[in-house]
């Protein structure tokens, strides 16, 4: 693990000098993974290396999911760089995109992917004397496995929650004392409906700091304040990708994300056209990894939107920000009745009502225009203020149908409340 040092005077560079230090490791990425790993070499072949001003970089084109699904009789992802016996870790994507997508690492790109996660653990404050349980099924999604590690790597303990029930896990919190949990919102959100239901009070557990990651939760503000709430804890939104690794870290009792900078190299482009985009407008965000030689990822298109700002010098780093967290997913935004739409800023009013456990999102489409349905666990009177707040907020009469108590489905990872009928596109 890289000393604390390290990263401090990491996240203290001025821009310039992050520049610098960026292009130093892109380059030396370069070195490392060409011309042994053939999708790069075929993709940059007449690329100068190394790349000596920024002008360079912006001619490497873009990289998509697509692209790295190749004809792999595996499944592998078609990016490696090594044979398949250097590599020691196997993870696959959640398939919540498509395929599920199988990406190997190297021990030297695991030890990368734990040392990113340090920024995470120093940003929640965890020090080796916390016990950090890790609700997570620990299957071959990434998930928490390096959050695993690397909170191994600290010192801490670290107590799986794999195979458990809510109602297990909650006991084991209660039986380590554990003073940290690692889960999705969604989950942080069902181990509280659990807790209640058998007559526990969370706001009397040892838990102080829940760190989610998973989905846009995390930094959606009425999300945020049942979870802190309803646990009397502080949380915490982090964000990465199996294909890419752990890009983003946020505050403490507050919504937003910084980009590790340290670690991944940011752009921010019109999702149709691919021209950049300025501070502060909707832009999909394109990472490039600069410490995964086995499966490196250059000018990668995540699919997510946000929005970015560079912070001010007294917020104690000059990484991007994104106050918003990731705003949703670029294949899931809506147009009903002219109006731009995504998930998420439904659930962030839906989320508004305390008493509503779960709700899902149901997309369709009739002839050209968009149709969404939402369904929530409550009761007539609560459904009609959710639209009315629906109309005031977005600008659209949406018709919300209450359904009973506990019939809609429950999420221990990634929660799947947006059902997207919609017809494919080619």
């Amino acid at each position: 693990m890289k000393p604390a040092a390290d990263r401090e005077k990491i996240r203290s560079l001025d821009r310039p000098s992050l520049e610098v230090y960026q292009f130093e490791r892109l380059n030396q990425l370069l070195r490392n993974v060409l011309p042994l790993n053939q999708f790069y070499a075929k993709k940059l072949s007449g690329l100068t290396v190394p790349i000596e001003q920024i002008s360079d970089f912006t001619k490497i084109p873009f990289t998509t999911k697509e692209e790295l699904g190749g004809d792999d009789p595996h499944g592998w992802a078609v990016h490696r760089t090594f044979a398949p016996e250097k590599y020691t870790r196997f993870h696959q994507t959640s398939g919540t995109q498509g395929r599920p997508l199988i990406l190997l690492d190297t021990p030297e790109d695991w030890q990368w992917w734990t040392d990113a996660w340090q920024y995470v653990l120093d940003a929640a404050q965890i020090t080796s004397s916390d016990r950090c349980l890790l609700a997570f099924s620990f299957g071959p999604f990434i998930g928490f496995w390096s959050a695993f590690d690397a909170l191994t790597d600290r010192g801490c303990l670290a107590i799986p929650g794999g195979g458990l029930s809510s109602l297990a896990r909650l006991e084991r919190i209660a039986t380590a004392a554990a003073t940290c949990l690692f889960c999705t919102p969604s989950y942080a959100l069902r181990l509280a409906e659990v807790a209640q239901e058998h007559g526990q009070d969370l706001r009397r557990s040892t838990v102080r700091t829940i760190v989610v990651a998973g989905e846009p939760g995390g930094s959606l503000a009425s999300v945020r304040n049942q979870i802190e709430t309803q646990w009397d804890a502080q949380v915490l939104d982090h964000a990465g990708a199996t294909e890419i690794g752990p890009w983003g870290f946020g505050k403490l009792s507050a919504c937003g994300l910084y980009i590790n900078e340290g670690e991944f190299i940011a752009e921010f482009i019109d999702p149709e056209s691919t021209e950049s985009v300025g501070e502060d407008q909707t832009a999909e965000l394109v990472l490039t990894s600069l410490g995964r030689a086995g499966h490196p990822l250059l000018r990668y298109r995540t699919g997510d939107l946000v929005r970015y700002c560079k912070p001010q010098r007294q917020e104690g780093t000059q990484f991007i920000y994104l106050a918003d967290g990731i705003l949703g997913r670029a294949d899931q935004m809506l147009i009903v009745r002219g109006v731009n739409v995504l998930p998420s800023a439904v659930e962030q009013i839906i989320r508004d009502f305390p008493d509503v456990h779960e709700f899902r999102l149901t997309a369709n489409r009739t002839g050209a225009m968009d149709e969404l349905a939402v369904e929530i666990e409550a009761d007539a009177n609560q459904a009609i203020q959710i639209g009315e707040q629906l109309q005031v907020k977005i600008g659209l009469r949406i018709d919300v149908k209450p359904v009973p108590a506990k019939t809609l489905p429950r999420f221990e990872g990634k929660a799947k409340r947006f059902v997207d009928l919609r017809p494919k596109e080619n």
